[in-house]
């Protein structure tokens, strides 16, 4: 066999040891990527819900009240690394408020509606007419195995507890009276009420059953610098 010949069957050998490497370095992040898919959708989720309430102001959310949300309960997807991704990249989901409870250290933008981007930053708007402080204002979160992200700590929120709403504007005090696991198809949840209430929903058994729980208005405070800070929005 000629020289040119060996160089030649080297040079092909070398190429095919650096696609085998580079095959099992992709093979390998993959695996990661699996492996540690929650954690990471949970961070970025975190990521999320963090920079939609640190730059939270009143113009903003004027703003986003006039944008139009997506209400189709059928259309939610259970949530994912690509989800989470394209929310963050494309920053699309707009806050339109926050949600404090501190006995479970649960602290959320409110997003306008159920779109994935909403879904995945925040607790999500599920009717168009609804009002903060004002009948019957329901909010609708992914429960995730990371209890702190999302709506996971509602599962943790015992009867009594308190549950803060904002619209930098006002501050919204209610208590939790209602809490129990109840059939997806309990859409009675999001109906409009006489009473002033807050309902929070999320998933249960898996995603079988909803999380539903309910609190009763106390009283409504003027926003300020003080009783702004348990929303976490700085």
């Amino acid at each position: 066999m000629t020289s040119k010949a060996n160089k030649k069957k080297e040079k092909d050998h070398r190429a095919r040891r650096i696609l085998v490497r580079c095959f099992a370095v992709i093979l390998f992040m993959l695996g990661l990527a699996l492996v540690f898919n929650q954690q990471i959708t949970a961070f970025l989720v975190k990521q999320n819900q963090n920079a939609a309430l640190r730059g939270l102001t009143r113009e903003q959310i004027v703003e986003n009240q006039k944008k139009a949300g997506m209400y189709d309960f059928k259309k939610v997807k259970s949530i994912d690394f690509a989800q989470t991704t394209r929310s963050r990249i494309k920053n699309t989901a707009g806050a339109i408020g926050a949600i404090a409870i501190p006995s479970v250290k649960l602290y959320l933008p409110i997003m306008k509606g159920l779109s994935d981007a909403a879904m995945s930053t925040g607790g999500g708007t599920m009717r168009k007419d609804q009002k903060m402080g004002q009948g019957n204002y329901p909010l609708a979160g992914h429960y995730m195995t990371d209890q702190g992200a999302l709506f996971s700590p509602l599962e943790r929120v015992e009867l009594g507890s308190k549950v803060y709403l904002t619209d930098l504007k006002k501050v919204y005090v209610y208590k939790i009276y209602y809490k129990k696991v109840v059939d997806p198809s309990a859409v009675w949840l999001v109906a409009n009420t006489k009473k002033k209430i807050v309902t929070l929903i999320t998933c249960a058994d898996g995603g079988t059953n909803r999380w539903s729980l309910r609190g009763k208005l106390l009283k409504t405070m003027k926003a300020s610098k003080q009783n702004l800070e348990m929303f976490k929005l700085r």
